[in-house]
């Protein structure tokens, strides 16, 4: 699929959805009264300054014919205490709005990602990490300013719009009708560029997803990177989509900035007007326009424009918000396949029975792992699964788990069907260890403790010597409180695997489900681990999958998988008496270690 690809772009939304701005609204309905509170202040700080240019109208056309420096004073006093206000109350609004803006982001970020936790497998096996990284960081910072600044600045804009132009028709309506003379040709300008412009944002975060994806995918493989000599080949890549994301923003830019300088050229074009009409006006024998009324009119005529240009720098960011937006909440979105259903229970204690029923299973529709499954574990039994590799071995597991839903037939647990139960209640029960032994950054303490999070230090320790761990942790600079880097970077691939099977057992499953556990221990050290293992196993359902077939020659029940079916089940010794798939699969690891 196109998405798998760092270098394939995601499809674009045709049209502007305005729903996307009423869910956006739902996040900013809690902070309504505070809101409207800094809209108040904001409000009359507007108004107050609005009668600044009539104190300096008075003094023009009054107050310096008349040499009276009384009214000079105290029209400056009054300027003063009206600007001592404006300030405060911005001081105010930056505050308040800034803190609201960021618990938004807060919020944002936090629901898309606790529904991340959610996803199933499936969402992760289908997309790079780095294009769902960008969603969860880049994309809901981008809103930071639209939500901090952008709303109240717009409405606030808006009423200042409005003073303004019932001033402006107070003081002279000749020059106001000329002042708006040039609003239509802004509008032209506006419905030209606006769907280029919307178009221009969702091609730059398409390229900025796909440069972080890339980014992301060269740090987690630089080890293979440097092993195959291919550090100039990615530093082509990534200079290739480092210059589509840079043609892609500068060109979004370009009409962002086209908003800015068409604002400025117009009202440029229509002050000129007001002075050459206004100039002429108090020329005029029968003068008709003093110069405090002219210096009144052009003081408002800048405040008219200057919010027009803030309006017009609010709808670059709604527009480029709206691109951002529809990634956001479609992540949201993304159907969580694997969920509790309406009515389901927690499951009880766990005693162990396993079964499957004519279990199917795809991941893609029409292309079948799993072909009509069934085998019942009993409690406290050992099924190992092998098979060839693609053969659905794994896929069985994780069904147990329920990472997965089954296409059809059921899996129960003690007789109960696990589709019912609550998933948290059923995997808590459960110890998995999974081929990718993923160490989290953080001490070796907090790794094995990760599944158990109630454990005290010494069941800790008592676990990671069960499965053979202890010795090489002690040697340590800080033993069990030594830090490691994320994925483990400074532990070996054993060591990682053998903290990642502590971590497993120290949960104290009733089921236990081991995917290739010993894939990368050495013999010396699998041969005194399966002792402990030994012991573990005891009492507890237990499924093992090993390419390695001297580990799982005492277990109960050995499935062999392959072609969507079991071909074989039996003991190691029977299987070994059938002379089929098992027995050759055998021969072959016997002749290689020969």
């Amino acid at each position: 699929m196109a998405r798998n690809r760092y270098d394939m772009d995601e499809i674009l939304e045709d049209s502007f959805d305005a729903g996307q701005l009423k869910r956006l609204a739902g996040y900013v309905s809690p902070y309504r009264k505070k809101m409207a509170g800094v809209l108040a202040l904001m409000l009359t700080s507007s108004a107050l300054t609005m009668v600044i240019p009539i104190f300096f109208q008075r003094i023009m056309d009054v107050y310096i014919p008349q040499k009276n420096m009384r009214g000079i004073v105290l029209m400056s006093v009054l300027t003063f205490f009206v600007a001592l206000y404006s300030a405060v109350s911005l001081r105010v609004k930056i505050k308040t709005m800034s803190t609201i803006g960021q618990n938004i982001i807060h919020a944002l970020r936090s629901d898309i990602f606790c529904h991340l936790q959610k996803l199933p497998f499936s969402y992760y096996d289908d997309r790079p990490h780095g294009k769902i990284q960008v969603r969860v960081v880049n994309y809901v910072n981008s809103l930071s300013d639209l939500l901090s600044n952008g709303i109240i600045n717009t409405i606030t804009d808006l009423c200042n719009l409005f003073f303004i132009l019932i001033f402006m028709f107070l003081c002279d309506a000749r020059l106001a009708l000329v002042c708006l003379c040039g609003l239509p040709l802004l509008t032209l300008i506006i419905l030209f560029i606006k769907r280029k412009q919307r178009l221009a944002w969702q091609i730059q975060s398409n390229k900025q997803s796909n440069l972080n994806a890339y980014i992301a995918e060269s740090i987690n493989g630089i080890r293979v990177t440097q092993s195959f000599v291919r550090e100039h080949e990615n530093t082509d890549i990534f200079n290739r989509l480092s210059y589509g994301y840079r043609k892609a923003w500068m060109r979004a830019v370009m009409f962002n900035f086209t908003m800015g300088p068409s604002v400025d050229i117009i009202s440029a074009i229509t002050t000129s007007f007001i002075y050459v009409l206004g100039i002429r006006w108090i020329l005029a024998p029968d003068a008709t326009l003093t110069v405090g009324t002219l210096i009144l009119f052009t003081a408002y005529i800048s405040r008219f424009w200057t919010p027009i240009n803030t309006l017009a720098s609010f709808y670059n960011s709604l527009l480029t918000a709206i691109s951002y937006l529809e990634r956001i909440f479609e992540t949201i979105d993304e159907p969580v396949l694997v969920r509790d259903a309406p009515d389901a229970v927690p499951m009880p204690p766990i005693a162990g029975t396993v079964e499957f029923q004519d279990v199917c299973f795809s991941y893609e529709k029409g292309c079948r792992i799993l072909d009509h499954i069934n085998f019942t574990a009993g409690k406290g039994e050992t099924y190992a699964i092998v098979g060839p590799t693609g053969a659905g071995k794994s896929t069985i597991v994780n069904l147990i788990s329920r990472f997965y839903n089954v296409d059809c037939g059921r899996i129960l647990i003690d007789g109960i069907d696990i589709s019912g139960v609550t998933i948290r209640s059923l995997r808590t029960q459960m110890g998995i260890m999974m081929q990718d032994s993923f160490i989290f950054a953080g001490t070796i303490m907090e790794n094995i403790r990760y599944g158990n999070r109630e454990a005290t230090d010494e069941q800790v320790i008592k676990a990671a010597k069960t499965v053979c761990a202890h010795e090489f942790i002690s040697q340590m600079e800080n033993g069990y409180y030594t830090e490691v880097n994320e994925r483990g970077s400074r532990l070996s691939a054993g060591q990682r695997q053998l903290i990642s099977f502590a971590r497993a057992l120290l949960a104290d499953p009733r089921i236990l489900i081991l995917d290739e556990a010993t894939s990368s221990i050495d013999t010396e050290t699998e041969l005194l681990l399966q002792k402990g293992l030994n012991e573990l196993l005891k009492g507890r359902t237990s499924f093992i999958i090993a390419h390695r077939l001297s580990t799982i020659k005492n277990a109960d029940c050995i499935l062999y998988v392959d072609r969507g079916g079991i071909l074989e089940r039996g003991t190691h010794e029977e299987l070994l008496a059938q002379r089929g798939e098992y027995y050759h699969l055998y021969l072959s690891q016997f002749d290689f270690l020969a």
